[in-house]
Order: structure tokens, then sequence, then C-alpha cells
């Protein structure tokens, strides 16, 4: 089963309304019956129950969603468990900012005093 018709049908059956389901998935109400379709082609069966007067699933549309609202649930909380944790800060250069004095050179940028 694809996951965008997976999707979309998860979409359409928690709202029972078509156009509010294609309204929340970003489709248009008829991709989102397309969808629909091809996933009862896809599984033999239909999902729901297109002669009552509101839209309702089958027992068969239930049960799919019970799936797939569990594996829903399972994919974020693996997602969730398998976030790296947040790194630690980033270390600037400890570095004294010019280099060294050496004894007996002459210092850079300074005149000799005169006597």
């Amino acid at each position: 089963m694809k996951n965008e018709l997976q999707r979309h049908f998860v979409a359409a059956a928690e709202q029972l309304h078509f156009a509010h389901a294609a309204r929340s998935e970003g489709v248009s109400r008829a991709t989102l019956v397309a969808s629909i379709k091809e996933l009862e082609a896809e599984l033999g069966y239909p999902l729901f129950d297109y002669t009552a007067p509101t839209t309702t699933l089958t027992a068969a549309g239930k049960a799919l969603l019970e799936k797939a609202q569990v594996e829903r649930a399972k994919s974020a909380a693996n997602a969730a468990a398998t976030v790296a944790p947040p790194g630690g800060k980033a270390k600037a250069s400890k570095g004294k900012g010019r280099t060294p004095a050496v004894k007996g050179a002459p210092r850079v940028g300074k005149r000799r005093q005169s006597r």
C-alpha cells in the first residue's frame, strides 16, 4: 500500500468528509477520491459505504483505519527515538591571537628607542 494513498484514506476516514480531508491534505477532492478508489481496488474491498446518506466507513474501513493509526503512532515514536541528541557548543580556537615573542628578536611594529 502506497504511503500517499494511506495518508489520504486516513484523512478522509478521520474527518468523514471528503472535501475537508482534501483541503487538509492540500489536494483536490477529485484527487483524494481517486486515491481512495485506487486503494480500494488494490485491496479488493470497499472502505466507505457510498450508499449511506453521509460519509460512513465499512467494517473493513474501520479495521484499516485502526491499523493505519497504530502504524502511524509507531512510526512517530520511532522517528522521535532516532532523533540525534543536540550537539555541544562549537569551540573557538584557544590561541593567543599573535605569535609569542622570541627572546632577542625585534618586536614587530615596535621601533627601537634611540639612546
